[in-house]
């Protein structure tokens, strides 16, 4: 595709579109499902689904820059931006997808880099990627925060579940 075209299709999505692949109802869903799974570990996850990248973002786009590099630092930006990397336990962990090109992306913090192998996340972005091509979004999603919980209640499970712990990040799902 060329540069030209690329643009175009990016320029073409927006918020609306989003808003269509993850409805209101579905985000309340996603939000309580991310409130439950903090409930039982210490790390922190943050959503973000965007319809397509910056064109700020597309004009990188050259010989020595791929179309993946590209998702994967707008990925890095939304994970610094939305202060995912900024957790008492260096624990969080940002689902990222972009729906213009269909990419998913799985940043974890700095603690989360020894015990948890590059496979496993990349094993998530697989599961995710199987439920998006058949626009079962929810379900991707879904499926993500299970097994992004289970690696955080395994290497930082809440010890006393009574007592509270801070919410540190939003819960609710960033759409743009």
């Amino acid at each position: 595709m060329s540069k030209f075209a690329l643009l175009l299709k990016h320029l073409w999505l927006d918020e609306a579109d989003t808003r269509r692949a993850i409805p209101p109802d579905m985000v309340q869903r996603l939000a309580e499902r991310v409130a439950a799974s903090e409930q039982r570990h210490t790390g922190q996850i943050r959503i973000c689904v965007e319809s397509s990248l910056p064109a700020s973002y597309l004009w990188r786009l050259d010989r020595d820059t791929t179309l993946g590099e590209l998702i994967r630092q707008r990925a890095l930006t939304m994970f610094g931006k939305l202060r995912v990397w900024d957790t008492e336990h260096n624990n969080g962990v940002l689902i990222y997808v972009l729906l213009a090109e269909h990419a998913i992306e799985i940043i974890a913090d700095r603690g989360l880099m020894h015990p948890v192998e590059a496979t496993h996340w990349q094993s998530v972005v697989a599961n995710m990627s199987g439920a998006f091509q058949e626009n079962r979004y929810e379900d991707g999603l879904t499926q993500a925060l299970e097994e992004t919980s289970g690696v955080l209640v395994a290497h930082f499970p809440r010890i006393d579940a009574s007592s509270p712990y801070p919410n540190e990040l939003p819960d609710t799902p960033l759409l743009q």
